[in-house]
């Protein structure tokens, strides 16, 4: 078959980022498993490793089951160093961009009434006055929209949490053909019954499970799995966005599991039942690529939105051994679990030729959830017409190409207040900087020697400091960002380099 022929939009968009696509083999399918609020150490994979290169399994990953990440794992590449933004929408907006939140400014979690989300913990400062409140606005070119222009049969399924807008809560409105489940919310009013009907977080679309016995999680799943043998069946390559609500509150346990956790009550028994129905899901999504018989040319990418928000009483605990959760500027925040693999490793396939993942690798590489924007376009190959995208390729790594193959830098810009205030980071290397606005001051750690952010070296690095400060502000203003305010007359309060 004629590919270019029997895909016109498909031969506009040819030639990608690095022209992966084989002239020969069908277009790949692409998954995009993407969890909500789950950790780094939410998962039986562990993703710390010592200096001998060894494994390293944590309390965590004893506790958690989690056998379809480990057939990911087993059979592809494991991310170990991987970054999205300390909440939500930003991320979101990230990989269907390719841009840093600081370019796109949609800094901060999105409310259904596109109300301003930023705490009120310190009195000293504000939020930007003009952050993107209302989400991802119209004029932006997404991922979506240039996979549907090439041909692709484009599927959300779970939660969208993109916008406020009318425009931003439809995710048809960014170039998804399909859309199940999503809208402005950003998570569930319930998992079970009617998912939240008549509360101020109800789950559009899936009526026909509505008091059926089924979880969330299954129903988004079993009609996503519908979506992709449609697409099958009229011989079209799909990109399904499985994004699902889950692990997100409420933390309402899941029956079918909560047996395998004898040792836990409450909710973090209810957390590890929603992490294990997560990967449930994933483990139904490759077996039905299998038996729809695409699963050698479906490339699976797994990534969480944002750090765990495990239901710990000691926060430092529920992603240990980073330090911290969700919505803060330590690790646990902003690091999270990331793989990727085909369906089923099959080295003589032509796509897999070009793309041969090797099985049970990693990378420690610092990567970010915008590097998803161009990589996906690089392997399905579409031109993408973009400015001032921030993402890097990651293809080099899938391929086991030696070397780094992006900037071992990363900026994540905070000027709100949530779980902490107000806040900037640069990694560079093992460094990481902070910047605090509320109260002033740095705080600097190596992550290679100190993971966990125990040790505070501003004071003894001054010089590296410094630095790394100018930096964070080069970065800010070269990409339009915005500072906070101070409260007490409204004006922007930027980084002051010491």
């Amino acid at each position: 078959m004629d590919l270019k022929s029997f895909f016109p939009a498909f031969a506009a968009a040819w030639i990608g980022f690095g022209q992966l696509v084989v002239a020969d083999a069908p277009p790949p399918n692409i998954v995009f498993f993407f969890v909500d609020d789950m950790g780094w150490q939410d998962t039986s994979v562990p993703f710390l490793y010592n200096d001998e290169g060894e494994a390293v399994v944590t309390a965590l990953n004893e506790r958690y089951h989690t056998p379809a990440m480990e057939i990911l794992a087993e059979t592809g590449m494991k991310f170990t160093n991987a970054y999205c933004m300390p909440v939500c929408t930003p991320s979101r907006i990230c990989w269907l961009t390719g841009k840093n939140s600081v370019r796109h400014r949609a800094t901060n979690w999105v409310h259904p009434r596109g109300i301003d989300t930023t705490q009120r913990n310190v009195d000293s400062h504000r939020a930007p006055e003009d952050w993107r409140r209302g989400g991802l606005p119209e004029d932006y070119v997404t991922l979506p929209s240039l996979l549907q222009e090439a041909g692709y049969r484009t599927i959300h399924a779970g939660k969208a949490h993109f916008g406020s807008t009318e425009y931003a809560r439809d995710p048809r409105n960014f170039g998804f053909d399909v859309n199940i489940a999503g809208s402005e919310i950003g998570h569930p009013g319930a998992y079970s019954g009617d998912f939240g009907q008549g509360t101020n977080r109800p789950v559009p679309g899936l009526e026909g499970y509505h008091h059926s016995g089924i979880h969330l999680t299954d129903a988004t799943t079993l009609e996503a799995m519908k979506e992709m043998g449609r697409a099958v069946r009229e011989e079209q390559p799909f990109f399904a966005y499985i994004s699902h609500y889950a692990v997100h509150a409420p933390f309402e346990i899941d029956p079918r599991f909560a047996g395998n956790y004898p040792d836990l009550d409450g909710r973090l028994l209810a957390y590890a039942t929603l992490i294990e129905g997560m990967d449930k899901s994933l483990g139904d999504v490759l077996s039905h690529l299998k038996a729809l018989g695409v699963a050698e040319n479906t490339l699976v990418f797994f990534l969480s939105d944002n750090g765990g928000d495990a239901p710990e009483e000691d926060v430092d605990q529920s992603n240990a051994p980073l330090r911290n959760k969700k919505g803060t500027k330590y690790e646990g925040g902003v690091r999270v679990p990331m793989l990727a693999a085909w369906a089923t490793p099959d080295p003589d396939h032509p796509n897999q030729r070009r793309l041969p993942i090797p099985a049970g690798s990693r990378t420690d590489d610092i990567v970010a959830i915008f590097d998803m924007f161009p990589t996906l376009a690089n392997v399905t190959g579409v031109e993408a017409p973009v400015t001032e995208i921030d993402g890097h390729d990651l293809t080099p790594y899938l391929i086991g190409e030696p070397g780094t193959h992006r900037p071992q830098e990363l900026l994540i810009h905070f000027p709100h207040d949530h779980r902490s205030q107000y806040f900037t980071i640069l990694r560079q290397g093992p460094w990481k900087l902070i910047h605090n606005h509320a109260p002033r001051g740095f705080e600097l750690y190596h992550l290679g020697r100190d993971l966990s952010e125990t040790e505070n070296l501003a004071e003894s690095e001054p010089e590296r400091v410094r630095e790394m400060a100018m930096r964070m502000v080069e970065i800010i203003e070269a990409s339009g960002g915005q500072w906070p305010r101070l409260a007490e007359d409204g004006s922007e309060d930027p980084i002051r380099i010491p």
